[in-house]
């Protein structure tokens, strides 16, 4: 009997001992994140405005927290999956186009002509957004977008796009909800495509996502209201553009700010420049074998002039390679 009962304590132990690492595990509200630099940081930080009584306490409030959306929350290559939309809604919209067959860029587009469609520079790029995103209604807007979301899949992993967010970056904003922080989109994709998914895959809803916005006019015909896309880009909200939004929209300085390129660096100077404590972030793309590796040269998410600026400010630069145990949810 006396055999018996440690053979089963024996058991219990054992179960204990390979139970515990995924107790542990399952109580880590960052389980995607290294033990490193960054992740001290982010957790000090934390800790830091959210203990009352301590020197650096921040009321509720003002717990702002901005994020860039892409190459900060989702990945953003072979090309800003923003623009990959446009170009399929070229695709899908031609039949009610014939003349886009002889126009370029569509006809670029139309024929799989990439090196006509990448000389006709920004200029051809931004037509084609404007040809793709505007002169309908908001509603029909974001219906093609979630369209393309549903059905759409990344080139390289085969997978949905809203699939491709960054699973360490899903698990700050949680984190970051769970101290009280408010947490916001800022980022120069177009607001409404943002909204089409940003509530569903980071739990931010719609009055939090601020972007780049076209013009708009409210109609009424015949008593059916609409809000109408006009084809002028409004506001861009990219560089200097996103602290101006920041000002005029949410009214509060930002005390955390992420980015991963130079578009952000305004944001987060602006974040840093506040009283009190404060958290400036980017997120660095090293990991060219689970992800990629770019920075100062490339097209795509340029980091030149924020790594720098991060470097002298000492912001944390997240080495993705090194600091993150996982990218992608799907993983």
């Amino acid at each position: 009997m006396r055999h018996t009962h440690m053979l089963s304590q024996l058991r219990w132990c054992a179960f204990l001992l390979l139970a515990l690492p995924l107790l542990v595990r399952a109580a880590d509200p960052l389980p995607s994140w290294n033990e490193g630099p960054s992740r001290q940081a982010i957790e000090s930080f934390v800790t830091a405005v959210t203990t009352e009584g301590g020197k650096d306490y921040v009321v509720p409030a003002e717990r702002i927290a901005v994020f860039d959306n892409d190459g900060t929350l989702w990945s953003e290559q072979p090309m800003y999956f923003q623009l990959l939309f446009a170009l399929s809604e070229v695709k899908r919209q031609a039949p009610q186009h014939p003349e886009w067959k002889e126009k370029q860029p569509f006809k670029a587009v139309l024929e799989d002509d990439h090196k006509t469609l990448m000389a006709s520079g920004l200029k051809g790029l931004v037509e084609i957004v404007l040809a793709t995103h505007t002169g309908m209604d908001g509603d029909t807007f974001r219906d093609n977008a979630k369209r393309w979301l549903a059905s759409a899949k990344h080139p390289r992993s085969n997978k949905p796009y809203t699939e491709m967010v960054f699973q360490p970056m899903l698990e700050l904003l949680t984190y970051l909800r769970a101290h009280g922080f408010k947490t916001y989109i800022v980022s120069g994709g177009e607001v409404a495509f943002m909204r089409a998914f940003a509530e569903e895959v980071y739990g931010i809803p719609p009055e939090q996502v601020i972007g780049t916005t076209f013009g708009s006019r409210f109609e009424d015909k015949d008593g059916k209201l609409s809000i109408q896309r006009l084809p002028k880009v409004a506001h861009n909200d990219d560089g200097p553009g996103k602290p101006e939004s920041i000002d005029s929209i949410i009214g509060r300085r930002p005390i955390l700010a992420f980015g991963n390129s130079d578009g952000d660096l305004q944001m987060l100077q602006w974040t840093m420049a506040g009283e009190g404590k404060r958290f400036a972030g980017l997120v660095h793309h090293t990991d060219a074998k689970r992800e990629w590796a770019y920075d100062r040269k490339s097209d795509i998410g340029h980091l030149d002039k924020a790594l720098d600026a991060a470097s002298r400010g000492h912001w944390t630069v997240v080495d993705m390679a090194k600091e993150w145990r996982r990218i992608y949810p799907f993983e």
